[in-house]
């Protein structure tokens, strides 16, 4: 069975491999960067918080656009910086901040390295909450984890170099003497 059948049957097999492999990211769900950024940030999010039954986080477009103008802010500035708080405020927003190389990483990888501080996490009243008494090695995760935030709004922005990712929260979390979660 060589002949031209034999070589019909390798093309067709070669094409319907390139055409899953082509495919491939929209049977994910995601066709680049872009698709979807809101509902996978927040699902990133909401993925950790139900794993130890922490209601989930609902997105918040007044949020998102303090966070896309703090994050307009850090792409030209070139370089990771928190927003200062009202001391108006009564209720100010948590923030987590995020940079990366541009294009590089997905919005589920930015999520996911708040996420990964869960390693240095210990229960407790914050901020004794952190197992190298270091609390910049836990804030993010407890705030993605904070038990009373209820909203959160994100947005990544494109610098010359870097991504940035700023994610606001409400009620804002780390608050000193309250248990996280």
């Amino acid at each position: 069975m060589g002949g031209i059948a034999g070589e019909i049957r390798k093309m067709w097999r070669a094409g319907a491999i390139a055409a899953l492999a082509l495919s491939s990211p929209l049977l994910q769900g995601g066709t680049d960067f872009a698709s979807n950024l809101d509902s996978r940030l927040l699902a990133a999010h909401n993925r950790e918080r139900a794993s130890l039954g922490i209601q989930p986080l609902t997105w918040n477009e007044g949020l998102a656009r303090d966070a896309a103008a703090w994050g307009r802010y850090l792409s030209r500035l070139g370089y990771l910086k928190h927003s200062p708080d009202n001391p108006s405020d009564p209720d100010p927003q948590g923030e987590n901040l995020w940079a990366g190389t541009r294009g590089y990483y997905t919005p589920e990888n930015m999520v996911g390295l708040w996420v990964s501080e869960k390693r240095f996490f210990k229960a407790g009243i914050f901020p004794d909450n952190s197992r190298t008494a270091r609390l910049e090695d836990i804030a993010h995760y407890t705030q993605v984890m904070w038990r009373s935030s209820t909203d959160v709004g994100c947005a990544v922005v494109r610098g010359r170099y870097d991504d940035f990712l700023v994610c606001r929260y409400s009620e804002g979390g780390n608050v000193l003497g309250e248990r996280p979660f």
